[in-house]
């Protein structure tokens, strides 16, 4: 009986190691995001990322935001140093769906039609 929990044990052990591991949402919340548009396959921006900082570098151009996550899934994007009032119009993003190092995500200005999905794989 003794020996059969061992084995059972050991079986169980090698199973656990061999699935992949999840990714707890924390993990997009910080570090550096290569996201490409759906609409635009042939451009991406390079995002770094803190807890309260998000520095983009889109064609050259690199925009500051604020970010404030309203739940783990959901987080707003804000010009640091708005020359408008598009640049002034918080950015909504919500993360749809998670692979591996990716996300899915729609996004859209508030009050806006302005619609947009893609995809955010972390490099680092």
């Amino acid at each position: 009986m003794r020996s059969l929990f061992t084995i059972l044990a050991v079986f169980i052990f090698i199973i656990g190691c061999n699935q992949p591991q999840l990714k707890g949402v924390d993990y997009y919340k910080t570090g550096t995001f290569k996201t490409v548009l759906k609409d635009k396959k042939s451009t991406f921006s390079i995002a770094e990322r803190n807890d309260s900082i998000q520095v983009e570098t889109y064609e050259g151009k690199k925009d500051t935001f604020l970010i404030k996550w309203k739940s783990n899934f959901e987080y707003i994007l804000l010009k640091k140093n708005p020359k408008n009032a598009l640049d002034s119009t918080p950015f909504h993003v919500k993360i749809t769906k998670f692979d591996g190092d990716s996300y899915q995500f729609k996004a859209f200005y508030k009050d806006s039609n302005f619609k947009q999905e893609g995809t955010a794989t972390k490099t680092h």
